[in-house]
């Protein structure tokens, strides 16, 4: 078939008209395209989830006690989520990771896999619960303060966005791949961001210099150290997108007789013990590569490198010693700073994020945005979102003190409305005389209907009158914030700080800025007796640079020391 042939295929475009092969093709990927983008991968700016995350935590809103996640993930596919078991589970189990997120939205029960890639359990055999984090999404959700839409087969309502009360993109960062775009978003500290989207709601015209003073930078899960010097922090944040250089931190642990060993508490985010033992493995048994039958020189130069630095290398991590990777010495007499050196050189001890701040803006395009803009749209989205709860809560104070008012009324006259409803065949006709006789509302009558006898003769004046006060009070005050948008963006700035001192915490990434690290290693020179001498010299002059400029170790000649063997 060649590129002008059809097929009998048809689009909504083109009605009864055969398309050609490339236009339903490219028709059809663009709908694959769109729903991977808006639909499945790619982090909405205002809440910060995907919608699968959504679709759990709205699942699990009210469970205040443990229950087996199978009965979750069923809720969730059955109701608001037609994809598989366990593609599901996984971002429940992601949730729940204290390794993977910053603040875990979901507390589990059970196996939920470690930082080393072991596979959680079953979801019949675990068992979750909403965090206390999850309030800070979920709280406010009944509050008009979001819209809804019908799910998947129309018979059920799910939020279009959660209610974020912070930041939950930047505190717990995202990752993800859809067509076209991906996304990479590093975790950040909760007292620092809500401070940083504090600043920017007041001084909507905030430059990066401001909120970096605030954010000096990510803040990981598993701590770590983050070494890129201030200015490629500052080009990563203004671009939304760059390459951070992390670290692990690490200890020097003294022992007997002189002894000493490396002790390693915290790797950069996404490293594992497991990753770093493997990689040091392999440096000290190299392997042949594909199709070759033995290794090269350079893999034999690099492997004795590493055997005349290292010794033994073992994980002792434990419950009370969350990360405890030991690196034991060859010698007692080496340097600790050469050998850690040349052991960040060649493994995962440092390694680069890629940063990117690929979002779901409130106008449900894709873009990549710098770290102000992203704060100064979240903060949009927070203060829209309070005026519409003010709204909401001004619409309820407005219903009770009309039903109070009501009440009032009835407390003034009460035996002759009792009368009345008593002399009425229904309750439908004791509301229209009510209607007419007393001129209630229709809601005041309808409230007053409804009362038990024995709640109508007791009610009171006093206390209905304090709760007319107070209602009154709350009616202005609600109504001042609306009309007032410095008042309005007010009372979003305290309700930041008050989270932040309810649900903040220390930094735990220590930012110090560093430089990459490098190894030297000595190399004689000698004088050669005789011209094979001559030769054996100049041929090892001659590789031994190549090999270090290719591993990246930096060679100083030294005549107090001896020549790596060849």
């Amino acid at each position: 078939m060649d590129d002008t042939q059809t097929l009998d295929l048809f689009t909504p475009d083109n009605g009864d008209e055969a398309a050609p092969i490339e236009q339903h093709a490219s028709h059809a990927y663009l709908g694959y395209a769109v729903s991977t983008v808006k639909s499945r991968a790619l982090p909405e700016i205002a809440d910060g989830l995907k919608p699968v995350q959504r679709r759990i935590l709205f699942a699990m809103d009210g469970s205040t006690t443990f229950s087996k996640c199978a009965r979750y993930v069923g809720e969730v596919l059955g109701k608001y989520h037609p994809h598989g078991d366990s593609s599901t589970y996984e971002a429940l189990v992601h949730l729940a990771q204290p390794f993977s997120m910053r603040y875990p939205l979901i507390e589990g029960q059970g196996n939920f896999g470690s930082r080393d890639g072991d596979a959680p359990a079953a979801y019949r055999y675990t068992e979750a619960r909403l965090s206390r984090f999850s309030e800070l999404l979920l709280a406010e959700i009944g509050e008009g303060t979001v819209d809804f839409q019908k799910n998947y087969d129309g018979k059920f309502q799910e939020p279009v966005l959660l209610p974020a009360r912070l930041p939950f993109g930047l505190l717990n960062g995202s990752f993800g791949i859809p067509v076209g775009f991906s996304t990479r978003i590093p975790s950040h500290n909760l007292k620092e961001v809500a401070a940083a989207a504090a600043y920017v709601i007041k001084h909507p015209r905030a430059k990066l210099e401001d909120v970096l003073e605030i954010i000096p930078g990510p803040d990981f899960p598993g701590g770590g150290q983050l070494i890129s010097p201030p200015e490629e922090i500052r080009q990563a944040y203004e671009a939304g997108r760059g390459s951070l250089l992390l670290k692990a931190k690490y200890d020097k642990e003294s022992l007997a007789r002189g002894q000493w060993r490396i002790v390693v508490t915290e790797l950069p985010h996404g490293v594992s013990t497991k990753q770093v033992m493997e990689e040091i493995e392999a440096l000290a048994n190299p392997k042949p590569g594909f199709g070759k039958k033995e290794v090269t020189q350079e893999q034999k130069r690099l492997k004795q490198f590493i055997l005349d630095q290292v010794e033994a290398v073992r994980d002792e991590s434990d419950r009370k010693s969350r990360l405890r990777l030991v690196i034991e010495p060859r010698s007692s007499r080496q340097d600790p700073d050469e050998m850690m050196a040349s052991l960040l050189v060649h493994t995962s001890l440092e390694s680069r994020y890629a940063m990117n701040l690929t979002w779901l803006g409130r106008d449900g395009l894709p873009e990549t945005k710098g770290i102000v803009e992203a704060l100064r749209e979240w903060g949009e989205f927070r203060v829209d979102t309070v005026r519409r709860r003010t709204q909401f809560r001004l619409g309820r104070c407005e219903e009770r003190l009309h039903i109070v008012m009501g009440r009032l009324m009835a407390f003034a006259k009460i035996d002759e409305i009792i009368k009345l409803i008593r002399a009425s065949e229904d309750q439908g006709e004791a509301r229209k005389n009510l209607q007419t006789k007393f001129k209630f509302s229709e809601k005041q009558a309808e409230d007053i209907v409804n009362l038990r006898l024995g709640q109508l003769t007791r009610l009171d004046g006093v206390k209905l009158n304090e709760e007319r006060k107070t209602l009154e009070a709350e009616r202005k005050g609600l109504k001042d914030i609306l009309g007032n948008e410095k008042e309005l963006k007010k009372l979003v700035i305290a309700e930041l700080a008050d989270d932040a001192k309810k649900y903040g915490d220390e930094r735990r990434t220590l930012i110090k800025a560093g430089e990459r690290a490098q190894i030297e290693r000595r190399v004689v020179e000698e004088p050669c007796r005789g011209r094979a001498g001559s030769a054996r010299a100049r041929g090892m002059l001659s590789i031994y640079p190549l090999w270090a400029s290719r591993t990246g170790i930096h060679c100083c000649r030294r005549s107090n020391a001896r020549p790596p063997t060849r």
